[in-house]
């Protein structure tokens, strides 16, 4: 069995997990959600989920939002970055990486352009 090939079964756990991380941060209120099926084209994770927060509470309530409702359902985050900042915080799940933006930051780093041969989804509210 060649184990260089990735399952990218349409139910995967990443996949399940990259959906229900967009719908926390919709909890929170957070703008231009995306999911970035990266699992073609790179090692590193299947999935970038980003948003943008309006301002640094916001941010702090759409981390520890995400990190806590994932730990309770059992998929605890491997480690978090730049929440002592506030402008642009990664909580690493390893398969899913989360990116929550400043509007500044996000504009700046252009991180769709960037993995732009991904798949992107965008995600909106259901309000």
């Amino acid at each position: 069995m060649n184990k260089s090939i990735k399952n990218k079964s349409k139910s995967s756990d990443s996949d399940l997990n990259s959906k229900r991380i967009s719908e926390l941060m919709v909890d929170k209120k957070a703008l231009d959600i995306q999911i970035i099926d990266v699992r073609d084209i790179t090692t590193l994770t299947d999935f970038f989920v980003i948003c943008t927060s309006e301002s640094e509470p916001q941010t702090r309530a759409i981390a520890d939002h995400i990190n806590r409702t994932m730990k309770t359902e059992g998929n605890s985050s491997w480690h978090t970055e730049g929440y002592e900042y506030l402008d642009w915080v990664l909580v690493d799940f390893v398969n899913i990486v989360v990116h929550i933006f400043s509007k500044k930051s996000r504009e700046y780093y252009d991180f769709e352009r960037l993995w732009a041969d991904g798949e992107i989804t965008k995600i909106t509210s259901q309000e």
